[in-house]
């Protein structure tokens, strides 16, 4: 501004952000199919105005095949109506009845196509704003609610004469998110192999950045951790790993998804030092960059940190944070929510805070008493332990008899797929089993994982 004291800065500004964007669109244009089919048709609408017709339609031809080859109805629609309103404009040089009628019907079939697309998206878009708004159902009567989804979405599929790439990549991705938010696993995990299979099948297809199947692999490992083939994993993992995309946000998620899952083969397994190894590992690459995650994942990633952290015993680095997720409000309806609250309280009775321990007794039970048909068994099990452990005496006493009396509730919390939503997060039955049984986290929780 000092050397150029009468220019403009919001005009300087304004040609640099213009000139940045036609760099970045220059520079997409050979690397996705979406960029290349609309640059064409423009292309096709220059050579129309300059009166070039032989080449604006073997260009527009060019469209239709690459639009078909990749799926992508929109373009081929665009591609299909300017051919024939330059017909049109042209008086219909050297075309019949039978060859209009003809492009006239493959218009009518690519907006079929499009609007089962639109129908099919719309319910799962539903499905997933209530699975984010509601969080996860946990009782047959709240997972009835989704009946009319699932029954308007097998429809959508039944009635597709063609099924094309994405109806098939839609219902799967239906399916999948619908049987994990009722706690179906094996059925969730068989729906997302069916998507990866689609997606290897099809590399053509695929986004860029290919952020649905991100998606699959993430719900592949979870089928997998849920069945603790943790093995298994390390392929899908490698796959995430060799994952090339320009968009920084992108690789930073799949970073995100791939520490995650590791992290979780060793904290299930209760095999915390190598955890906490795991943690040092991604500090530079992922754990100082949390604050560009979105909000759901950072609050993920803190609880896990944390309960690394408790696993180690390291009580005040947990406590802390879950400090920057408790006081966030987005996240209160949330079942992610649900698990760090119940964390907090373990952290809490391993800190000694009893005060604060009976102050989230008597909230837990004000809110089991004002919704009692909202399941609530694995706060119940915890709240049953805390009241034995709250009177240590009869504890030190009676350790074998309590836990023969609550080792029955914890196989039904094991074996209730509505429970092992919350338990899947963390198995907090292993943690009360340590306190009861006076045994190390890290050993209940392997012998738990041998055992399951």
């Amino acid at each position: 501004m000092q050397e150029k004291p009468n220019s403009s800065f919001n005009t300087a500004v304004t040609y640099l952000l213009d000139l940045l964007i036609d760099i970045l669109t220059s520079l997409r244009k050979e690397q996705d199919s979406y960029y290349i089919l609309f640059n064409e048709i423009l292309k096709a609408r220059l050579l129309y105005e300059k009166n070039m017709y032989q080449e604006c339609f073997q260009t527009l031809n060019r469209i239709k095949e690459k639009a078909t080859y990749f799926e992508n109805h929109f373009a081929l629609l665009t591609a299909q109506r300017l051919e024939l309103n330059y017909l049109l404009a042209l008086d219909f040089n050297d075309t019949n009845e039978k060859e209009l009628l003809a492009k006239q019907y493959k218009i009518s079939k690519t907006l079929k196509a499009i609007n089962q697309l639109n129908a099919q998206s719309s319910l799962y878009e539903l499905l997933k704003l209530r699975i984010l708004s509601k969080g996860a159902y946990r009782s047959a009567i709240e997972a009835r609610s989704l009946d009319d989804l699932v029954t308007s979405e097998i429809s959508i599929v039944a009635s597709a004469r063609d099924e094309n790439f994405e109806i098939k990549k839609n219902h799967q991705l239906f399916q999948a998110n619908y049987f994990m938010t009722v706690g179906d696993y094996k059925a969730a995990y068989n729906s997302f192999v069916e998507l990866n299979k689609l997606f290897e099948e099809n590399p053509h297809l695929w986004n860029n950045p290919p952020v649905y199947y991100l998606m699959t692999i993430e719900g592949v490992l979870e089928g997998l951790r849920v069945m603790h083939h943790y093995s298994g994993m390390l392929y899908f993992i490698d796959r995430l790993e060799h994952i090339q995309s320009t968009s920084t946000s992108f690789q930073l998620n799949v970073l995100y998804v791939i520490f995650k899952y590791r992290l979780f083969s060793f904290i299930d397994r209760g095999e915390f030092d190598h955890a906490n190894q795991l943690v040092q590992e991604y500090r530079s690459s992922l754990i100082e960059k949390i604050p560009l995650l979105k909000e759901h994942q950072q609050a993920e990633i803190l609880l896990y940190l944390s309960l690394v952290h408790l696993g180690n015993k390291e009580y005040k680095k947990a406590k802390k944070q879950l400090r920057y997720v408790l006081n966030r409000q987005g996240l209160c309806s949330t079942d992610l929510y649900r698990t760090i609250r119940i964390v907090n309280v373990i952290i809490n009775f391993e800190l000694g805070d009893y005060d604060y321990i009976q102050s989230e007794i008597r909230s837990i039970k004000r809110k089991m008493a004002k919704n009692k048909d909202y399941n609530l068994k694995v706060e119940s099990f915890i709240l049953k332990f805390l009241n034995y452990s709250l009177d240590s005496k009869s504890l030190d006493r009676k350790r074998t008899d309590i836990w023969k009396k609550m080792s029955q509730e914890a196989q039904q919390l094991y074996t209730d797929k509505y429970e092992m939503q919350i338990l899947r997060r963390f198995d907090f039955v292993a943690w009360v089993e340590s306190k009861i049984l006076n045994k190390p986290l890290s050993t209940v929780l392997k012998d738990s994982c041998i055992i399951k």
